[in-house]
């Protein structure tokens, strides 16, 4: 028993300050690691999303290649997928990596 005090810490002596750090360190580093890159992806998205133009060649998060046709103000887009044939989707389910990535090829491509 006098083993498991001396591990402990006397609570006179100020112990629990360092499990306090260490608690701290804990939330710090799961703040950098894991809550900040996904912010950052997310605001990358909203910009994506709302930079969407006409004449754009995007993915959707279904797979679906197209162009966007149309921009409505109702947070849709007309996506034409074969000429002629038009779609109308959200705006949040185009994929910004797959679009980047089929972008990225056409660019090579050429």
């Amino acid at each position: 028993m006098y083993e498991l005090l001396l591990f402990a810490g006397d609570p006179k002596s100020g112990g629990g300050s360092i499990q306090l750090v260490f608690l701290g360190l804990m939330i710090l580093v799961f703040w950098l690691f894991m809550i900040r890159p996904q912010a950052k992806k997310a605001k990358q998205q909203k910009t994506f999303i709302e930079n969407l133009q006409k004449g754009d060649k995007v993915v959707t998060i279904a797979g679906i290649h197209g162009v966007v046709n149309k921009v409505n103000e109702d947070g849709t887009l007309s996506l034409e997928i074969n000429p002629g044939s038009y779609i109308k989707i959200e705006r949040s389910s185009i994929s910004m990596d797959w679009t980047a990535q089929l972008n990225k090829t056409a660019e090579v491509k050429k």
